[in-house]
């Protein structure tokens, strides 16, 4: 039975500890929050205790923390964590500098903590069943990526100014898809972008809008588009065009209901957000990291996995700067 703490206990810290009130194997210990009423909160949701960060990484009744606090305090946890032989399952991203994941990197392998990056999307069935079938040759050699990733509605401005823009906080995860379905690094990256959905996330030194295009060593293609707006719900698209042929994974809507009239054909929207659509992702990367600790195993997506995903944001973000190609 593998005890665990969450630090946390925001909307995905309580998606996370309603996957281990799900998980036999696993025993939500104790939970802490810098808001006090969040964490009790949870804490009468789930049995756990309430405890403070420090106080679970020093406990000798926990096996894994759970890193769900804000991006800026990531590395002092990780070192104390990794200080204190807790095995470690962190949110994207680890950090918005390189150079801090390469410290916390260091501090995990020399202690030898097991370490997992939250990168969800890799768990989604449907994509995950891509990548397999690209795995298997289904469609031959990959030569053309696609992903569009939308959301609903943009955060709050006082979020923006603080989440290292839009390629560090939203693409981040499309760049780890890319590198999940390429099966090559990216060598070269071009960004653009525009602030057409708020003016004031434009004048706050972001974009709202943006597409990247990645291109590996050996000629492999990716696409990437982000919005901060998507009036029809949360997109979440995919495609691979191969040698043999091309895999797609689409929407998820709300029903599968159609409804046929004299005027046309009308379906459901996609769901809201990446708490609905995600669901089952954040089960089973729960599930994977359990499984692969209890077993001695390196959890998969690994702190490595971040770190590249770093990179591609910032090669991203000095590319809009430059309106040139960066080579990564």
């Amino acid at each position: 039975m593998m005890r665990i703490g969450i630090l946390g206990c925001g909307r995905i810290g309580q998606v996370h500890a309603r996957s281990f009130m799900r998980l036999r194997d696993a025993s939500l210990v104790a939970v802490a929050d810098a808001f006090p009423e969040a964490a009790q909160s949870l804490a009468e949701q789930t049995g756990a205790e309430v405890r403070d960060a420090q106080a679970i990484i020093g406990s000798k009744d926990i096996d894994a923390v759970i890193l769900c606090t804000p991006t800026d305090t990531h590395y002092d946890l990780i070192h104390a964590a990794a200080q204190a032989g807790k095995a470690i399952f962190c949110e994207k991203p680890v950090d918005l500098s390189a150079a801090r994941i390469r410290d916390c990197i260091d501090v995990v392998r020399t202690s030898g903590v097991a370490f997992m990056t939250a990168f969800n999307r890799r768990f989604d069935p449907n994509f995950a069943n891509v990548q397999a079938r690209i795995a298997e040759g289904a469609i031959g050699a990959v030569e053309i990526v696609t992903i569009q990733s939308r959301d609903p509605n943009p955060p709050p401005i006082s979020y923006i100014k603080s989440s290292g823009g839009i390629f560090r906080d939203m693409m981040i995860h499309d760049f780890d898809m890319a590198r999940f379905l390429l099966g090559e690094e990216p060598t070269s990256v071009y960004a653009v972008g525009s602030a057409l959905v708020d003016s004031e996330i434009g004048a706050a030194g972001d974009v709202d809008t943006a597409a990247v295009t990645l291109t590996t060593a050996g000629g492999k293609i990716c696409q990437i588009s982000n919005s901060r707006r998507a009036t029809y719900g949360y997109d979440q698209r995919i495609e691979v065009h191969g040698a043999k042929g091309m895999l797609r994974a689409d929407n998820i809507l709300e029903n599968t209901v159609e409804q046929a009239t004299e005027t046309g054909y009308v379906r459901a929207p996609a769901q809201h957000f990446f708490l609905e659509r995600y669901e089952a992702a954040y089960l089973a990367e729960i599930t994977h990291f359990v499984e692969a600790v209890s077993k001695g195993e390196a959890p998969n997506p690994s702190i490595n996995d971040g770190l590249k995903a770093q990179l591609l944001a910032d090669a991203a973000a000095l590319s809009l700067e430059k309106g040139q190609p960066v080579f990564v």
